[in-house]
């Protein structure tokens, strides 16, 4: 086959002055010194420039010399010399009283196999309306936030009124059993309203689990605890957080659980401490609820499962996670353990636990 033709040198530069005069986008064709030497009919009509007015004029002498600016004509010098190359360079453009644009300008130098003529292609995009709508989008998710947070914030004081009636409640009845539901109940309500003032009170959308069991665990003890001296909680863990749905889960377990040890684990003043753990660990996590009191009775007399080992247990499967529990010698664990992925017809344990 023979070999194509060679394209005369004029006919290479009238094509690419044709290819470029008829491009979509901006496209600007400069010399050395910044003077034009062909622009595209988008680039004239993007920024009302006459398309006969602008060849052969420098770009810093267009309009009212909106793109005399000192640090462009840095830029295009370094790129003329081979120095540099400008890549999605952002340039806030605009006359005076005009409104002002935003650019995104690339260039590059041209490199020749013959003659020393230095040629600078410029591209410019104008991202005025992606940044308003980048802007706008933004704007929308704070106030979105700032929404949530108000709502979160009256769900907490909601939640803080309706315990602040049932432990007044409590106070009030004279049947002991009747005032230990209310005093449980009270506890249940705390522990979501922990989770929704530590959400009003912070711009994330998780919960960091640690602050949040700590502040529950001081409500529980303030309400349950006579010596601080004799019994206290303690509570560890890492900086992990997890999503509100999540935390509310594992807030009602740990409230269930602690109440379970301080009803059950030191009798006749016995002092002991219950500690509260929860960590991440590879793609799961383990929540644990430890005493160091009297342990799991050798007679296995244990009194009839309550509504708290029901909860318990209920949110446990809720959130795919397996109860054991241990005999300390002295004491009892309880773990909860949620691992991924799960294994199918994997189900959550269901030991036996003291009434709650």
């Amino acid at each position: 086959m023979a070999p194509a033709p060679p394209v005369s040198t004029d006919l290479g530069a009238s094509l690419a002055l044709a290819v470029i005069r008829a491009s979509q986008a901006p496209l600007l064709l400069l010399d050395g010194g910044s003077n034009i030497i062909a622009a595209s009919e988008s680039f004239t009509r993007s920024f009302g420039y006459l398309a006969g007015n602008v060849r052969g004029r420098s770009l810093f002498s267009l309009g009212d010399g909106e793109w005399d600016m000192p640090r462009l004509r840095s830029l295009l010098s370094a790129v003329g010399s081979g120095d540099a190359v400008i890549d999605a360079y952002e340039l806030n453009w605009g006359g005076p009283g005009a409104n002002r644009r935003a650019l995104i300008l690339s260039a590059q130098r041209l490199e020749f196999t013959e003659g020393p003529s230095i040629r600078v292609l410029l591209t410019v995009v104008d991202a005025t309306e992606a940044k308003a709508a980048e802007k706008l989008k933004s704007d929308l998710i704070r106030d979105k936030d700032i929404l949530l947070q108000e709502i979160q914030h009256r769900v907490a004081n909601s939640l803080q009124i309706i315990a602040s009636v049932l432990l007044q409640n409590a106070k009030k009845v004279t049947s002991e059993e009747s005032r230990t539901h209310l005093r449980d109940a009270h506890q249940r309500v705390m522990s979501v309203a922990a989770v929704q003032r530590q959400l009003a009170a912070s711009s994330m959308s998780d919960v960091i689990l640690k602050p949040y069991l700590t502040q529950l665990c001081l409500s529980i003890g303030a309400s349950m605890i006579e010596d601080h001296d004799l019994v206290s909680i303690k509570v560890d863990g890492d900086g992990s957080a997890t999503t509100a749905e999540v935390s509310v889960s594992l807030g009602l377990i740990v409230t269930e659980l602690v109440i379970n040890a301080l009803k059950h684990a030191f009798p006749l003043g016995r002092p002991g401490v219950v500690t509260v753990d929860y960590h991440s660990e590879n793609e799961g996590w383990a929540l644990s609820v430890c005493d160091d009191g009297i342990g799991i009775p050798e007679s296995g007399e244990d009194a009839k499962a309550g509504l708290g080992t029901a909860i318990v247990q209920a949110l446990a499967t809720q959130l795919s996670a397996k109860i054991t529990v241990n005999d300390l010698k002295p004491g009892t664990g309880v773990n909860v353990v949620h691992r991924k992925p799960l294994g199918l017809g994997n189900e959550t344990a269901k030991p036996e636990l003291r009434a709650i």
